[in-house]
């Protein structure tokens, strides 16, 4: 067991509770806005985590908040919103927390464990479409937004969602326009629900498939004609949950005897292809995955030996480490006929989460996967988050990362294509300096990552350490 570790300087942006501001034009404090970054960035993540001085008991149990980034010939403008979900209305009114969460567990008495609801937190990622952006979140239906102010105009069943969850990461393929997604109902054997949507959200088609127990998926991956789930050895032990003794994360258990299983899907007919058990591990997320030309599949992910992972993120809300949780980047190669593995090899050993790729190549072969990565000065400090963002090259094996000071944290780093020039783009981060307590949108080359930021735009607020994030493109006249 560790020690207590001393307050680190990302403590402070956890701790902080957002306010929020409205349509706010960004000063540029070094720099200068690419004159083909013409779209917007939209990110997602929690941004309260106590009330009344009662904090959350996870950092997946905070409000909700979108952090929006609009650039245009005129320049940059920033707004931030909470997600004005049911919950958030209901607890701001009472002045306390009042609901079941992923880690929460309601009130002070028996009859408000077992009459409270599940708050629907809004607070994981985004998509969005065109006319409309959604906060997206594990176990419910998505948030609508307007576009421009991120003003809430409520939950979306997109045609077809009927009470079921909606994952937090849909995948688009931007040759067909189709959106994918999945979602998860409880029950003794749990139901995979599958989803394809149109460019404009509305599901067209729908599959549910068996499996076995209730297991926790994060996450899955698009790969040319195939969604691959790789359900990890975590089951519900729905038991104490029924019962009202324990939360949906405490009554989550490792059973590594299990092991983890492959399922592949063929995306057309949303019917399963194959399933297999592989060796155990958990992943929260992939970064990508495609067709190879002799009919394997080639995936990258971030995997973690076990899920050790779930208390070290429920630690990071309290503002101090003691579980030490490190996953690394992993390339699998397996065969959709059969669903087995014929390689598994980890390709960047550094600490990192949060893989990302240019979004344009979704689902196709790429060649960079983007990261945050633990600084090169504490990449062994499993007591703190994540302070550099980098990439790696799967063609050649080079990983080239930023240089900047230690006390600065990055968030999920995002693509976005240059509008006056397709073959290239631009990487966009939220950065928060932990010197001197303020958050920065930081646009960097993608090319010369360990370079200075080619721009640095100032937030009017600190914006609380979040999750996912997406790039809407613009035209080169806006």
């Amino acid at each position: 067991m560790h020690q207590l570790n001393q307050t680190r300087a990302w403590a402070n942006n956890i701790c902080h509770t957002a306010v929020g501001f409205s349509p706010t034009r960004l000063p540029v404090v070094a720099g200068t806005i690419p004159r083909g970054l013409r779209g917007s960035l939209y990110r997602n993540g929690p941004a309260r985590l106590e009330r009344a001085g009662q904090p959350v008991a996870h950092w997946f149990d905070g409000d909700g908040a979108i952090l929006g980034i609009h650039f245009s010939n005129q320049g940059a403008t920033g707004v931030y919103r909470y997600v004005q979900t049911e919950g958030l209305e209901a607890e701001a009114k009472a002045g306390k927390f009042l609901f079941w969460g992923y880690g929460m567990i309601p009130g002070d008495s028996w009859i408000e464990r077992f009459t409270k609801p599940v708050k629907n937190a809004a607070n994981t990622s985004v998509i969005a479409l065109p006319d409309r952006l959604l906060a997206l979140w594990e176990g419910g239906a998505p948030h609508a937004l307007t576009l421009d102010s991120l003003d809430t105009i409520g939950i979306d069943f997109l045609g077809g969602l009927k009470g079921r969850g909606y994952s937090a990461h849909p995948k688009r393929d931007q040759l067909t326009s189709e959106i994918f997604n999945f979602g998860v109902s409880p029950g003794q054997d749990a139901t995979l629900h599958l989803y394809r949507s149109d460019l404009t959200g509305t599901i067209q088609q729908q599959a549910a498939i068996s499996l076995s127990g209730i297991p926790l998926i994060h996450d899955y991956v698009l790969a040319g004609k195939y969604l691959v789930f790789c359900i990890p050895p975590v089951r519900l032990n729905g038991l104490p949950v029924l019962a009202r003794l324990k939360s949906y994360s405490d009554a989550l258990e490792w059973r590594p005897e299990i092991g983890t299983e492959i399922l592949v899907i063929d995306r057309d007919s949303l019917s399963v292809v194959s399933r297999a058990q592989a060796e155990p591990w958990y992943q929260w997320h992939f970064a990508n995955g495609c067709e190879l030309v002799d009919g394997s599949l080639s995936i990258a992910l971030v995997r973690f030996e076990n899920f050790q992972t779930n208390q070290n993120l429920k630690e990071v809300a309290s503002g101090q480490i003691q579980t030490p949780a490190r996953g690394t980047l992993w390339h699998l190669r397996l065969d959709p006929r059969s669903a087995k593995i014929l390689e598994m090899a980890e390709v960047v050993s550094r600490g990192c989460e949060f893989p990302t790729i240019n979004y344009q190549e979704a689902g196709q072969p790429w060649r960079y996967t983007y990261l945050a990565v633990r600084h090169r000065d504490k990449a062994e400090d499993d007591q703190e988050l994540f302070g550099a963002i980098a990439r790696f090259d799967h063609q050649t094996g080079k990983f080239t990362e930023t240089t900047q000071g230690i006390h600065l944290y990055p968030s999920e780093p995002i693509y976005a294509p240059d509008a006056d020039c397709p073959d290239r783009g631009w990487i966009l981060t939220v950065v928060y300096d932990g010197d001197r307590d303020t958050s920065e949108v930081w646009i960097y080359d993608p090319d010369h990552l360990e370079a200075s930021p080619v721009c640095r735009l100032g937030l009017p607020e600190v914006i609380p350490l979040g999750f996912h994030g997406t790039w809407k493109p613009g035209s080169s006249g806006m």
